[in-house]
């Protein structure tokens, strides 16, 4: 099935994108909620994070403790590759069976690393970037995560640059300080239309 691969930096607006996309009818595949649910209480990815990196870095209710393990990898990169290798697998697993599942005229899939994971581009037809100057990026994620400016500015450079996702992009949705709700609305409904297109193109046998 045609597929959209969704991604951008941290503070993008990924989301409002994404989900604007989906009240249109369109199967969204978030990569970002699976490993959420996978590390929610009875989670299956918790028995395994529990053993490889012990009690304290799961929560009184059974979940990861998000804070606790965001400090640890960001200073540590084995334990970043530890927990990678127990979370991304089950990620890929379940996002694979949805989208599998998409019954929709072609289907998104929300990947914040999508660049950086290289290969993973190539399973998707058409890469979208939501796109946005970095200092809003840092604006909206203090003012949304309560984070200090050092901390997003170290997560914005474990990110893909905002130069090397233009370069990847095949389409882009601009979503600076200057957009609106009205505008982002509009651009997502000239896409959707294109990929509908795009999507009954691919499905016609080759002759």
């Amino acid at each position: 099935m045609f597929s959209i691969g969704l991604t951008g930096g941290i503070g993008s607006g990924k989301t409002t994108v994404a989900d604007m996309f989906s009240a249109r009818g369109v199967t969204v595949v978030d990569a970002d909620l699976i490993a959420h649910q996978i590390t929610a209480p009875g989670g299956v990815a918790m028995p395994l994070i529990e053993r490889a990196f012990g009690p304290d870095f799961v929560t009184a209710d059974g979940a990861m403790d998000r804070a606790k393990m965001r400090a640890r990898v960001f200073t540590d990169p084995a334990a970043k590759a530890q927990l990678e290798s127990i979370t991304h697998p089950l990620i890929r697993a379940e996002s694979e069976r949805q989208r599998s599942e998409a019954r929709s005229a072609y289907h998104i899939v929300v990947v914040p690393l999508l660049i950086e994971a290289g290969e993973r581009a190539s399973k998707v037809d058409r890469i979208l970037v939501v796109d946005c100057p970095v200092e809003t990026q840092i604006e909206r994620v203090i003012q949304r995560n309560g984070f200090p400016r050092e901390q997003v500015l170290a997560i914005i450079a474990r990110q893909a640059t905002r130069e090397a996702r233009l370069a990847a992009a095949n389409d882009v949705v601009v979503n600076d300080s200057a957009a609106t709700l009205q505008t982002l609305q509009r651009e997502v409904d000239l896409l959707h239309a294109r990929y509908i297109e795009m999507a009954a193109a691919e499905s016609k046998p080759h002759t």
